[in-house]
């Protein structure tokens, strides 16, 4: 496989904005070409279709699991030919659940939230890649730049000696280095599944210690399966207004809904994205952003954000110094803040207003 036409060069072309072709036989030598509703980059080397209902496409894929796909970059109309191999088919887990969610997004957008159920994610290896001939257009820049974006965030998270400095910089830079005017940080509370506002950005009301349930919306699902979740269409059922009022039915807690405190965010966010926060292999909080534009955020800035967020996990959990001083202590701050937490295999809760000092 070309390094020039390597998957990680050509994930736009896996956002679902232009329906890619996918081309299969039969057992009786009979071709089938139709589009697919999600192709999904996976790894370099493996992308998903999604699979909704069992029709000729998946019947001959079962019989003869070679495949052509043709995709195309939605900016630049350049066009490409995957040759793909069938291996298996997820129904659960991460990767079922980030194709279930940007399904949502699309199946929404084309006003078939009824049709575009997911039974699985379907798992090809990809053996080969080439372009295909044709007139394109000049590549298109938009948004910041990332790499410098991310460097000048690390480095304002390193000058941060306090658990508040770490999560007003993180905010900070979202907004500054990145430009994402709508933003939330949910710290994790692993022992009861639940997440809890602890800063927000571009919101009338900050709704701090609002909770989300693990689970529920981006938001809980990226802390549930500890991967990003991203949303390139508006998508209804991912909405928490309607998740957790659907939630509260189901749990009788209907009533209690109006003394709760009122989650902010954007009453009908275009584009969404959730990242999970990790020290490691634990979750420590939820960093989740929102739009009111359509396919705002691409693979390149939730890869950006994936990498700051390990910088703010690890930071989050080791010990908070004063500055010039060697040992432990106390983090800076008043005392309505949230506290610095122990290290992060210890479990501490960072909930606002709770004292969590350094084991």
């Amino acid at each position: 496989m070309s390094r020039s036409l390597s998957l990680d060069r050509l994930r736009p072309c896996l956002e679902g904005i232009v329906p890619s072709g996918i081309a299969t036989c039969g057992v009786d030598g009979m071709p089938n070409i139709t589009y697919v509703s999600q192709l999904m980059y996976v790894d370099p080397e493996h992308v998903a279709l999604s699979f909704q209902f069992f029709n000729k496409t998946r019947e001959n894929i079962l019989a003869n699991p070679v495949a052509t796909v043709l995709m195309m970059d939605p900016d630049t109309a350049a066009r490409y030919r995957l040759t793909i191999r069938y291996l298996r088919t997820e129904t659960e887990g991460p990767l079922f659940e980030r194709m279930k969610a940007k399904l949502a997004g699309i199946a929404s957008h084309e006003g078939m939230s009824d049709v575009f159920r997911l039974q699985g994610a379907d798992v090809y290896r990809v053996q080969g890649i080439e372009a295909v001939p044709g007139r394109e257009l000049p590549p298109v820049e938009g948004g910041p730049a990332l790499l410098p974006a991310l460097r000048r965030s690390v480095d304002a998270l390193a000058a941060c000696q306090s658990m508040e400095a770490l999560i007003d910089s993180f905010c900070t830079c979202l907004t500054r280095h990145f430009d994402l005017q709508h933003q939330m940080l949910l710290m994790a509370d692993e022992a009861a599944a639940r997440l809890y506002i602890v800063a927000s950005r571009g919101y009338p009301q900050s709704g701090a210690g609002a909770e989300i349930p693990f689970g529920v919306g981006v938001i809980g699902v990226a802390a549930r399966e500890r991967v990003p979740i991203r949303i390139m269409y508006p998508a209804s059922e991912y909405a928490y207004s309607r998740m957790l009022r659907d939630q509260a039915a189901i749990g009788g807690l209907a009533g209690r809904l109006e003394t709760t405190i009122p989650l902010p965010g954007l009453p009908a966010p275009a584009s969404q994205l959730a990242v999970p926060v990790m020290a490691g292999r634990r979750l420590v909080a939820v960093a989740y952003v929102e739009s009111q534009r359509e396919c705002h955020f691409g693979y390149d800035l939730e890869d950006a954000l994936v990498a700051l967020g390990a910088t703010l996990g690890l930071s989050i959990c080791l010990p908070v110094r004063r500055g010039g001083g060697g040992g432990r202590g106390r983090a800076r701050g008043g005392g309505s803040g949230p506290r610095a937490g122990r290290g992060c295999g210890e479990g501490a809760s960072l909930r606002p207003g709770r004292q969590c000092l350094p084991g």
